[in-house]
């Protein structure tokens, strides 16, 4: 198997982890995809470890593996809740099932209060938070849903664009519902 075959296994790997991570956490599964994981955990650390990648190849390695520790570091954030069994305001941001808000009913557009983040410079975490706000906002109003990819790359040049013309260090989101549409208003923060 050539390099690139072997890095096109990774990518399918890791998105066949996303979507069984995703049916874990919806309750569509006993038990978490550890098997799946480790196997994306060894081929990132293979391919790591090999000094015959070429510019394009290491390029695209470190993209994956880039995108895994951020949702890692998600996956172990919902996991932590799942186990503990606690119910937090925060831990409706993580959308962990099981926990009482999946059939909760949904409050009306009207009634939907604005959330806020603040995104630092380059932190993902706070990237999929966002987006995660943004999918529930649009499922109470059943607008369509868009790809995390495209939405993290908009707030991204987004975020950027901000901090060049403000002068700042961090940008605030706020996700509100208003007239049946969901709205994404940023704003500089220099208190930060």
């Amino acid at each position: 198997m050539t390099i690139d075959e072997e890095l096109a296994l990774l990518e399918d790997s890791f998105r066949r982890l996303k979507i069984e991570y995703d049916i874990y956490f919806a309750g569509g599964s006993k038990k978490p995809p550890v098997d799946t994981e480790s196997r994306v955990q060894t081929l990132i650390k293979r391919h790591t470890e090999n000094g015959r990648l070429s510019f394009s190849q290491r390029f695209k390695l470190n993209g994956l593996a880039q995108r895994y520790a951020v949702f890692s570091d998600l996956w172990r954030r919902k996991l932590r809740i799942k186990d503990e069994g606690y119910r937090r305001p925060q831990d409706t941001l993580l959308g962990v099932g099981g926990f009482g808000h999946v059939d909760e009913k949904k409050p009306a557009a009207a009634e939907l209060e604005p959330e806020s983040f603040v995104l630092f410079t380059n932190d993902a975490i706070e990237v999929v938070a966002l987006y995660e706000a943004v999918v529930r906002a649009r499922e109470t109003v059943g607008q369509p849903l868009g790809a995390f990819d495209s939405f993290a790359a908009f707030v991204q040049k987004k975020s950027h664009q901000i901090r060049d013309h403000y002068k700042c260090q961090a940008v605030e989101y706020t996700v509100m519902v208003r007239d049946g549409q969901v709205q994404l208003k940023a704003r500089a923060r220099k208190d930060f």
